[in-house]
C-alpha cells in the first residue's frame, strides 16, 4: 500500500473555469478516505484523475514516492471499483476475477491462490462458476470487489459502489468494506454521498464544495466542530438547525444573540473580535435539544410534522413563523402535529457562524463551566 499526495491540484475542461480549484491533500499508507459533498462538486472527477482517466491541468499527484501525472492508469499501481460494477457477462466469476491477472502475465498457480485468498474473504468462494446474472446485487458488488482485491494494488478507488443496493444490502456491503479495510490494512480512497457510509467508514472524511475542499478531518472533528455552514448544514442526518441573529455582547469566553425570532441566546463559543450588532447564524443539531425547559436556552413553537422511527422521533416545530427546528425526541412519547411544545438546549450546545459563514471556536469542556458563569454575568 501507498500514500498519496495531492498539491495545488487543478482540473479544467476549457481553460477557464476550474471543475477542481487547487486541491491539497495528503492521505497516509493505510488510511480509509472518504470524499463527500454534493452533486457537481469535484469528487468523482478528482477519483478519476487518480486512476488516470482524466488528464491533470495543474498541480503535483504522488501515490506512494512517484509522481503520477503523466502515468497511464495501468502503470500507477491501483485497483478502482466501478458504481455499476462492469463484470463481463460471458465470463464466470472466477474468470472476471482472473481476468486482469491474465493480461498482467500473471501464471496460473499464482492467479489461483490470489482468487482463492479473495474469495474466502469476501464469502465468495462458493460462486466461482456462476454467471453474473445468477447473482444477486450484493454478491456482484463483492466480485468487482474481489477483482480489484487479486491485483494487490498499492491504492483502492471506489466510486459509489453502494448506490445501487437497497437498503439492507447496502448495511451488510459497508460492514464488508469496514472488514476488508483491516484486513488488508489498505489505504482506501472512497467517493460517496451518503453520510452515514462517510461517518461509519471513513478514517478521514473531505468534504468538497464547488471544485474546492471545504474540510478534511476525522468524523467526528467534522461533526463536533464544522469549519463553516456549508460542512455544518452538510454533515449530519437530519441536517443542523440555524437560527439567525446578531449579536448582543461577545468575548472569549461566550456570545451572547438576539435572534431574528426575538429570544436571547448564550452560546459557549469563543466570541473574541466579535462586536455587538454583528450578524451571526446560530447552529444546534437535532438530538442536542431536549423536549422540555431542563436546558438554559428555552424555545417554544408548534409541531407541525412528525417523523417516528421506532427508538426515536424527528419532531419538525414551527417556531415563530420561520424554518422548522428539528428535535430528535424519544421514540416512546406520543407528539402529534398541531401540539404546542416547549423545548430546550444548553449553551454549550450551539454553534456560531458569522457573517461569512465561519464558525467561531467552541469552547473545551474543561472551559464550559466557567465560560457559562461569565455568560450569564454578561
Amino acid at each position: 500500500m501507498a500514500s498519496v499526495s495531492l498539491k495545488q491540484l487543478r482540473k479544467s475542461y476549457d481553460g477557464k473555469n476550474d471543475v477542481l480549484a487547487g486541491i491539497d491533500l495528503d492521505i497516509a499508507h493505510g488510511e480509509f478516505v472518504v470524499l463527500v459533498g454534493p452533486s457537481g462538486c469535484g469528487k468523482s472527477t478528482l477519483l478519476r484523475m487518480l486512476c488516470g482517466l482524466e488528464s491533470i491541468t495543474d498541480g503535483v499527484m504522488q501515490i506512494g514516492e512517484r509522481t503520477v501525472n503523466q502515468l497511464p492508469p495501468a502503470e500507477r499501481g491501483i485497483a478502482m471499483v466501478f458504481q455499476s460494477y462492469a463484470l463481463y457477462p460471458h465470463m464466470t466469476v472466477y474468470q472476471n476475477m482472473a481476468f486482469g491477472l491474465k493480461v498482467a502475465g500473471k501464471d496460473k498457480a499464482a492467479i489461483k491462490q490470489r482468487i482463492g485468498e479473495a474469495a474466502t474473504i469476501l464469502k465468495i468462494d462458493h460462486l466461482l462458476e456462476r454467471l453474473p446474472r445468477e447473482l444477486s446485487g450484493g454478491q456482484r458488488q463483492r466480485v468487482a470487489i474481489g477483482r480489484a482485491i487479486v491485483r494487490e494494488p498499492q491504492l483502492f478507488l471506489f466510486d459509489e459502489p453502494l448506490s445501487n443496493l437497497d437498503a439492507a444490502l447496502r448495511v451488510q456491503t459497508r460492514l464488508e468494506i469496514a472488514k476488508l479495510h483491516r484486513q488488508l490494512d489498505a489505504t482506501i480512497v472512497y467517493v460517496t454521498h451518503d453520510q452515514v457510509e462517510a461517518m461509519t467508514l471513513g478514517d478521514k472524511i473531505v468534504v468538497m464544495h464547488e471544485g474546492h475542499i471545504q474540510q478534511a478531518g476525522s468524523p467526528l472533528d467534522l461533526y463536533q466542530q464544522p469549519c463553516n455552514l456549508f460542512v455544518a448544514g452538510f454533515i449530519g442526518s437530519p441536517k443542523m438547525n440555524f437560527m439567525a441573529g446578531s449579536v448582543i455582547d461577545a468575548h472569549a469566553g461566550g456570545v451572547s444573540v438576539l435572534l431574528d425570532s426575538g429570544e436571547t441566546v448564550r452560546a459557549a463559543v469563543d466570541g473574541s473580535g466579535m462586536q455587538a450588532g454583528d450578524k451571526v447564524t446560530l447552529g444546534l443539531r437535532a438530538e442536542h435539544i431536549s423536549e422540555s425547559r431542563s436546558g438554559s436556552e428555552v424555545f417554544s413553537g408548534e409541531v407541525s410534522v412528525v417523523e417516528h422511527l421506532g427508538e426515536a422521533n424527528y419532531i419538525y416545530v414551527s417556531h415563530e413563523g420561520r424554518e422548522d427546528v428539528v428535535i430528535r425526541g424519544d421514540g416512546e412519547r406520543h407528539v402529534a402535529p398541531g401540539q404546542s411544545i416547549t423545548f430546550s438546549a444548553e449553551s454549550t450546545a450551539f454553534h456560531v457562524f458569522d457573517e461569512t459563514g465561519l464558525a467561531r471556536r467552541r469552547l473545551r469542556p474543561g472551559n464550559m463551566v466557567s465560560a457559562s458563569r461569565s455568560l450569564r454575568s454578561a
